[in-house]
């Protein structure tokens, strides 16, 4: 067998832009709504306008061998990307339009024949070696076709398993849980998941805006020991995607995360957690696609002592590793720890061999909002592609203004690398304490795009500041990046040894 495609089952979501074959054989293709552009605003009580999105459509299969692949646009196009431009797909385009690929091996990729939007999203990956048993008692098997259950709330030692041609409409809640999977190449859609409105905001303030409701996150585990998330794809989550708190030994593999466009409808964000394995995931969010925080505003310490947890158990995030991801941001960063840091500790993170194929705002970020201590982080082998023209995040400040009548600026670049410690009004704990970001390394960092690297620093005090920070082997447009000349630094005097080499 070389390749496997699976069923799609039709939803209300209906996008024709391409047509698809592999090996000559048409497949059907998935849709999903994104965000068309980075517009956004604290939270005033209603959903994004749908005039600020767009549909895609995406592509599912699995491979064992080099295949080929016949992408046919529904309109004509000039030009073409495939990205990440790292993988090197093999691809040519025909006289009469058709787009050509070589597909070697597993890749998670997209096809871009008209910029950033409308973007056809690939998902090839390796053949499913999954071992379940249809009548183990704490298997919930979802065969193709749609299901609707709405909150599902899983227990020690279950097995969600969505079959391929499954599409799930629910939340998922896992509390105080050991052992738990989520497996499978179906569909888990958050679509149907609304938030509740608490009461009317009618003052034109940010807080009440950011209070006035109930949202829920997505997949959301609290207190577990032992969680294993491969193959899915997740679509259209209300908030965060993947929320684990306060949970240990995680792993999150051949996940593909479509169709955020909704506010704060982050990717995959932990709080203070033990032993995290990211790998191999695509994450296309509006806001945040992987990031670590702290505890602040998401977990009562009350809950911990119901449940017989000391809390200094969770007072530290340690030990995590994101490795061979593909990320596509329309609003916020990228790679990110914060700006929720309520954490005494903050440490032995490792960011590597991933590409950032599309940014609006920081690429490689630690914002350290509260009061951790940030410490021995490393981002290595990280390639970041800039559009020709990035679209610069806007706020709309009311519900007629459009994107435009923002003004972006057509020369707007993101921040490459930024490194802060920096107090969020809405954002950051209620204590007065800060943090301090220390030993951070960016080790062969890659950036390709017309625009210079950005790299910011910046502290808050003289304690409570950025220090020995390496970023080694800095390359733009394959160009080893050794004078001050050739990349805009912003540093202020609380951060000391900051070293480019």
């Amino acid at each position: 067998m070389s390749y496997r495609v699976y069923p799609v089952t039709k939803t209300e979501l209906d996008c024709r832009d391409y047509r698809v074959k592999i090996n000559g054989e048409e497949i059907a293709l998935n849709s999903a709504r994104v965000s068309a552009a980075p517009f956004n605003r604290y939270w005033p009580g209603h959903q994004r306008q749908i005039e600020q999105t767009e549909l895609i459509n995406f592509a599912s299969f699995a491979l064992d061998a080099p295949v080929e692949m016949e992408i046919i646009p529904a309109t004509p196009f000039e030009k073409l990307a495939i990205r990440p431009a790292s993988a090197g797909i093999a691809h040519e385009v025909t006289e009469d339009g058709r787009i050509l690929v070589h597909l070697e091996k597993p890749q998670y990729f997209t096809v871009e024949p008209y910029g950033r939007n409308r973007a056809l999203h690939v998902f090839a990956d390796p053949m499913p070696q999954y071992k379940i048993d249809r009548n183990d008692p704490d298997l919930l098997y979802f065969g193709a076709g749609e299901h609707d259950v709405g909150l599902l709330e899983l227990k020690s030692n279950q097995t969600l398993y969505l079959d391929e041609g499954a599409v799930l409409y629910t939340r998922i809640e896992v509390k105080d849980a050991e052992n738990i999977r989520i497996l499978g190449r179906g569909i888990l859609d958050n679509s149907r998941c609304h938030e509740e409105i608490l009461f009317e905001a009618t003052q034109k303030s940010e807080k009440e805006w950011v209070n006035n409701a109930v949202r829920h996150h997505a997949v959301q585990f609290a207190f577990c020991d032992g969680i294993e998330i491969d193959g899915i794809t997740v679509r259209d989550s209300l908030q965060f995607t993947i929320c684990p708190t306060a949970c240990r030994n995680i792993t999150v593999r051949n996940v593909k995360i479509i169709g955020n466009w909704r506010y704060n409808s982050d990717g995959i964000d932990m709080h203070n957690c033990h032993n995290t394995l990211i790998e191999n995931c695509f994450v296309r969010t509006f806001d945040d696609c992987i990031c670590a925080k702290g505890l602040t505003r998401h977990v009562d310490t009350k809950s911990f002592e119901e449940m017989g947890y000391d809390p200094e158990i969770f007072d530290y995030f340690r030990n995590l590793h994101v490795k061979g991801c593909v990320l596509w941001n329309d609003w916020g960063k990228s790679l990110e720890i914060g700006l929720e840091t309520g954490a005494e500790e903050m440490c032995d993170f490792l960011f590597e061999d991933c590409d950032v194929i599309h940014v609006t705002s920081d690429a490689l970020d630690c914002m350290n909002g509260d009061y951790a201590d940030v410490h021995d982080v490393t981002y290595r082998n990280i390639r970041v592609e800039f559009d020709d023209v990035v679209p610069q995040p806007k706020v709309q400040k009311t519900d007629a203004m459009t994107y435009e009548e923002a003004n972006p600026d057509p020369d707007y670049t993101p921040i490459l690398i930024g490194v802060r410690v920096k107090h969020h009004h809405l954002f950051s704990g209620v204590s007065d304490r800060m943090g301090i970001n220390r030993n951070l390394v960016f080790e062969d960092i890659f950036l390709t795009g017309r625009q210079r690297p950005r790299l910011k620093f910046q502290g808050c005090d003289e304690i409570h500041g950025c220090h020995d920070i390496v970023v080694k082997n800095l390359y733009h447009n394959g160009k080893k990046l050794i004078s001050e000349q050739d990349f805009e630094l912003e540093k202020d005097e609380f951060c000391q040894n900051i070293r480019i080499v």
